[in-house]
């Protein structure tokens, strides 16, 4: 076979992406699109009452005003979860198009259609919507109390959710002598994904149909839910992905796909058009969950591991969106990462009047890792142990198996990745000569490790289709219904089908353009899964296409099928590697035989019931300027064990791009609201602190590859582990500089002034 996996290829997108030509969603809608334009509520809590939409009516242009008064009645759910016929398995339904239960501070309440924009936007501020203000309540342990005002009536103390993990006997264990009790409580933010590209969609009726072209991470998904949100059978929507300027999970929602598809359906089938603007991406759309994590570690004087107590309560927002699963995954996470024989584990996600939270890049691990790592250190600090000794004595071993997901830990991955990253940053000499600093201006080193699985199985369904197609002049295209959202999947995937057929690489066509009519059947592009998932599609389909080239061929020089073999574009004899005939020759005269036309393609179907654990490691190194109450990132260094690498150049792009999000997670990010009427404070990319090139400093990326097991090419998670242990990492080297222990991110300046001030350290530098 053709041996292209392995190489750092040029992206099959980079030439079209960097002169322009790459179509967008934006891109493809045509300049009669009526505009949709949404009225957003102005409170956090309440009823809408009555919407009077006289003057927008009015105003020239506007063409249809629609409010929640008038969508149907269908409830539906938004998240990019496969559907399951199993009703226990199915996401919860507690959206309607447009809501009369305002449930936080930008829920939809109407839109304007008009034909252009300015006239939508007057439309909407001309609406005058009167309410039925309630009692509201933005943090989730608040909101489980008894006096708490109820978001949804279906949840009872407003808890979507509780699920829990018990293990030994905790309380015995605790009795056990000299014990080291270790308690903490961790924060970490509400933020945003902020994607290049924000969230739209335009559709329009054809053939009795609705279709709908949107920036979307789930096509086939959206489908579905577009025709649950309708009320409509779901072969009657159609739903076209172009390229995708980012997603991170904030598309991998339906967001607006089902209202705008629905006002299509209400001016005649005419072209609408619905584009969110930054604002709009940040507070009505999707965010990720703020979650407060408490832990209790009982850990003896050889540093071993008695017991271990987990609490994490995940700030919902208004709506489930993806739940629950986020905040247990983390929790998941814990007694695997640092096996203990005695654990309570709780977590709980709780409705809050802010905005829905849902996927984004790490799914719940960021979050734990960053308390479970802090943890970790702290630890250390209470028992005089160094970070690294720790790590390696408890750290999953080799040979670990989960009982639940069947993971095994089959190499001493943690080991492997320390290693390099230690090597790479000098860490050994650097934590000693950090130790007791005096001065202003310190420096640091800290380290923290992440645990992630790769895909869903067995929570959810994972299966994936590809098709290929021969051309008549040996090359051939093929389509999955994974998508490619900026990650590079396309490339990967091209690498992989070339050399799983037997072609070279430049043979091989990519259709990007997912497209519901056509693509098929994938459930999208999450939990890391493209390559481990499609992985299995692309290599059944193409043992299905090569076994019909090889047929063909053995009918074209009556050689038998056990003789022949395809290489690099070629069919050759095995007994004396001869070529017998090119590919192209090859599917010519079958195409265009007058004794036997046929038309070689393949197409199957995947279902994978598997799964695979990815590992690996953060080292960062920090100087803090006390006084300034400012910390500058010196040097970071990520290791990932993602199994084989099938392009080296991409996986680095992967791994700097999770790198800059742990840093905006750790120092700078996070989406404020007003604490006395839910308003977002600070939704635009002037307030809110995105992490840019000048908040880096060189970003240094290694792997450790040790070919997965049970993936047909060896690979398993990348996407998302690098934005899981960066953000701990940065905790950490803030705490061997300064002796601090910092237990909320971000670590702003104003966290730092804070907890400085409570530790002395400002008083005293203020004498240097």
């Amino acid at each position: 076979m053709s041996k292209s996996v392995g190489k750092s290829l040029k992206r099959v997108d980079a030439y079209d992406k960097a002169t322009g030509r790459a179509k967008y969603t934006d891109d493809l809608c045509g300049r009669e699109a009526l505009i949709v334009k949404i009225c957003h509520s102005t409170i956090a809590h309440g009823f809408v009452k009555r919407i009077d939409t006289a003057a927008a009516e009015r105003i020239p242009g506007v063409v249809r005003v629609l409010t929640c008064f008038d969508v149907p009645e269908f409830p539906f759910p938004t998240a990019g979860h496969p559907w399951s016929t199993d009703p226990a398995h199915q996401d919860v339904a507690d959206r309607l198009l447009l809501n009369r239960h305002v449930r936080y501070y930008g829920d939809e309440v109407a839109v304007v259609i008009a034909e252009d924009e300015v006239a939508a936007a007057q439309g909407v501020r001309a609406l005058e919507v009167e309410y039925e203000e309630l009692p509201f309540v933005l943090d989730p342990q608040k909101a489980m109390e008894g006096e708490a005002p109820q978001i949804h009536e279906e949840f009872p103390g407003n808890i979507l959710k509780h699920t829990d993990i018990r293990r030994g006997d905790y309380q015995t264990a605790i009795q056990e002598p000299d014990l080291v009790k270790v308690e903490g409580w961790y924060d970490t933010p509400t933020v945003q994904h902020c994607h290049i590209e924000n969230h739209g969609c335009f559709a329009y009726e054809e053939a009795g149909r609705v279709v709908v072209v949107t920036s979307t991470q789930i096509p086939h998904i959206v489908r579905r839910v577009v025709g649950q949100a309708l009320g409509i059978p779901w072969g009657r929507v159609r739903v076209i992905k172009p390229y995708i300027g980012g997603g991170f999970g904030n598309k991998q929602d339906a967001l607006y796909e089902p209202l705008c598809a629905w006002c299509c359906t209400q001016v005649g089938g005419r072209l609408v058009k619905l584009e969110c603007s930054r604002e709009e991406t940040f507070i009505s759309n999707r965010v990720r969950h703020a979650i407060r994590t408490h832990i209790i570690s009982w850990v003896r004087p050889d540093g071993t591991l008695a017991a271990r107590k987990f609490e994490a309560f995940s700030n919902q927002g208004a709506y489930a969106s993806h739940g629950h699963g986020v905040v247990a995954k983390g929790m998941g996470a814990f007694p695997q990462l640092y096996p203990c024989d005695n654990l309570e584990c709780d977590c709980w996600s709780v409705f809050t009047n802010l905005p829905a939270a849902g996927a984004m890049r790490g799914y719940g691990i960021p979050q734990a890792m960053f308390a479970g790592e802090c943890h970790i250190d702290d630890i250390c600090a209470a028992i005089g142990m160094t970070p690294l000794e720790f790590r390696r004595k408890n750290l999953m071993p080799v040979g670990y198996q989960d009982g639940f997901s069947k993971n095994e830990n089959y190499f001493d991955t943690f080991n492997q990745c320390m290693d390099r990253g230690m090597a790479a940053i000098d860490y050994q000499r650097k934590y000693q000569l950090y130790q007791n600093q005096t001065g202003p201006v310190r420096r640091g080193v800290g380290m923290a490790v992440f645990w992630y699985n790769t895909a869903v199985w067995p929570i959810s369904l994972e299966s994936s289709s590809c098709r290929m197609v021969l051309n008549q002049d040996g090359s051939l295209q093929f389509q999955t219904g994974e998508t490619e959202i900026g990650q590079g999947c396309d490339t990967a995937y091209t690498q992989m089908v070339a050399e799983a057929v037997g072609v070279p690489v430049e043979s091989v066509h990519v259709v990007s353009t997912q497209d519901t009519d056509v693509t098929p059947f994938g459930t999208g592009a999450y939990a890391s899964r493209q390559t481990y998932i499609g992985g299995f599609s692309i290599m059944q389909t193409a043992q299905a296409l090569r076994e019909r080239i090889l047929q063909v061929a053995h009918e074209q020089t009556r050689m038998p099928v056990s003789n022949l073999d395809l290489v690099d574009g070629r069919i050759v004899r095995k007994s004396d590697g001869r070529e017998l005939k090119s590919l192209g020759d090859l599917a010519t005269e079958s195409l265009y035989s007058l004794e036997r036309s046929q038309h070689i393609t393949a197409e199957t179907t995947a279902q994978i019931k598997s799964n695979a654990y990815s590992f690996g490691c953060t080292f960062a190194e920090v100087e803090v300027d006390i006084p300034m109450c400012k910390v500058k990132l010196v040097q970071m260094v990520n290791v990932h064990d993602c199994g084989r690498l099938i392009n080296p150049a991409l996986a680095e792009a992967q791994v700097h791009g999770g790198m800059s999000m742990a840093i905006g997670y750790g120092l700078s990010e996070e989406l404020k609201f007003d604490e006395k009427t839910g308003r977002p404070l600070n939704g635009n990319l002037l307030d809110y602190k995105l992490s840019t090139c000048m908040d880096h400093p060189t970003l240094q990326a290694a792997f450790v590859e040790n070919p997965e097991p049970t993936s047909p090419f060896g690979t398993k998670a990348l996407g998302e582990p690098p934005a899981c242990s960066g953000a701990p990492a940065i905790r950490n080297a803030i705490f061997n500089a300064t002796g601090v222990a910092f237990d909320r991110c971000p670590i702003t300046p104003h966290v730092l002034y804070q907890k400085f001030k409570e530790s002395g350290l400002l008083k005293e530098e203020s004498h240097v």
